[in-house]
């Protein structure tokens, strides 16, 4: 009787685990069956991206320990001159000074502004916006270790909307160019000194690539980004989460002048072309054509987008001019190159050297016809702008 007490115990514990894992297995989906009894295979479900390729990233604070130095503050000065004093447009009052005013009454003031730059070699030239330092009577850069310098400017390109400027301080940290691979929904990060608070990180994603037509600047091509930029980012980096220079951001479109999550940033292919040109020949050089561009209109928008433009007007004894070319051509090619945008015939052409002869492909009154033009030289220009192009404080 004591026997059977001793092993009972081992006994109920087997029947109990047996049991366990019964019900286990009963509680496990099934596979399929068809209909005649046959066990299908079960579903596979392949992942939708390649989860490997982010590797998990939950910080940027690598990219930001290796971007973050090489981006700069920069303060400009600007003498102003106050001739608002009421007494100052007094004849008696005037004529008392024998037209000489009191200096007092006629003071100098420096009106700081605030942008951003990027250290882009290690001599010491940084690139930023050219609206940062038009109009400074001297420009600080402040480094993010603290140190400070004068700048002088090198070279300015307005039609871009980018300046290079260069500062004598040794062991600068530099930003190198990423020209390529970038894509709608990357991660970016914008580095700059909004509202003068200080060095200041933002992140978001590319939103779009390629944006032209906005009236910012001559040239566009720029990175659309739903990263957080204002006034005193201008001339600041936009990176990617390796730390490489992919932009640098110039314009918002705010209705407000803050952040609206529509930035855009001139992309580093053009800053180094800039970069490049003015170290080279002090300036850039562009072709040019003499010509203004109008869309091709179509009164069915259901139909696919026409490719091409139409010349809306021609620079009397322009190069287009010489060449033959009349308003209301429309312009399909230009050598190799189809034409699909106004923007995209301009930019193809700035890329042209001077002197050089391309080949222009138009339709007059529906016959194909081709013209060589001479390639002319542009001169800077402004261009208005409903954007806003950063603004300083």
């Amino acid at each position: 009787m004591r026997r059977t007490f001793t092993w009972l115990p081992w006994v109920l514990l087997i029947i109990v685990i047996i049991g366990f894992i019964a019900w286990q297995q009963y509680q496990k989906p099934k596979a399929p069956v068809a209909p005649d009894g046959v066990k299908m295979p079960a579903e596979k479900v392949e992942p939708l991206i390649d989860t490997s390729r982010t590797g998990g990233v939950v910080s940027y604070s690598a990219a930001v320990k290796v971007a973050a130095p090489a981006v700069v503050n920069i303060f400009t000065t600007q003498k102003v001159k106050q001739l608002d004093h009421p007494l100052m447009n007094d004849p008696a009052f005037r004529e008392f000074f024998g037209n000489q005013l009191p200096e007092q009454l006629n003071p100098e003031q420096n009106e700081n502004s605030l942008g951003s730059g990027v250290i882009v070699r290690p001599d010491g030239y940084i690139l930023t916006n050219n609206h940062v330092i038009s109009q400074a009577d001297q420009i600080i850069v402040a480094l993010q270790d603290g140190r400070r310098a004068a700048a002088k400017i090198i070279g300015t390109d307005p039609d871009t909307d980018l300046a290079v400027i260069k500062i004598e301080l040794d062991k600068l940290p530099v930003l190198p160019f990423k020209l390529s691979g970038n894509e709608v929904g990357d991660v970016v990060l914008a580095i700059g000194n909004p509202f003068g608070v200080g060095q200041t990180v933002t992140q978001g994603i590319i939103s779009a690539t390629g944006r032209s037509d906005l009236g910012i600047n001559t040239y566009e091509d720029f990175i659309q980004t739903d990263a957080a930029i204002n006034p005193g980012n201008s001339g600041g980096a936009l990176i990617d989460v390796a730390g490489n220079l992919i932009g640098v951001n110039t314009a918002i479109f705010s209705q407000s002048g803050g952040s609206l999550g529509i930035g855009f940033a001139i992309p580093a292919k053009i800053c180094q072309q800039v970069l490049n040109s003015i170290l080279k020949d002090g300036r850039v050089v562009r072709g040019w054509l003499g010509i203004s561009l109008m869309p091709i209109q179509q009164e069915n928008i259901i139909e696919p987008k026409q490719a091409g433009v139409v010349v809306a007007d021609v620079l009397k004894n322009g190069p287009a001019a010489q060449a033959g070319l009349l308003k209301g051509d429309k312009i399909t090619q230009v050598n190799e190159e189809k034409i699909t945008s106004a923007a995209h015939l301009i930019n193809y052409v700035a890329l042209q050297a001077p002197n050089s002869t391309v080949k222009i492909q138009v339709e007059r009154a529906g016959k194909p016809l081709t013209l060589d033009v001479v390639v002319g030289e542009r001169k800077v220009q402004n261009s208005d702008s409903q954007y806003i192009p950063l603004p300083q404080r």
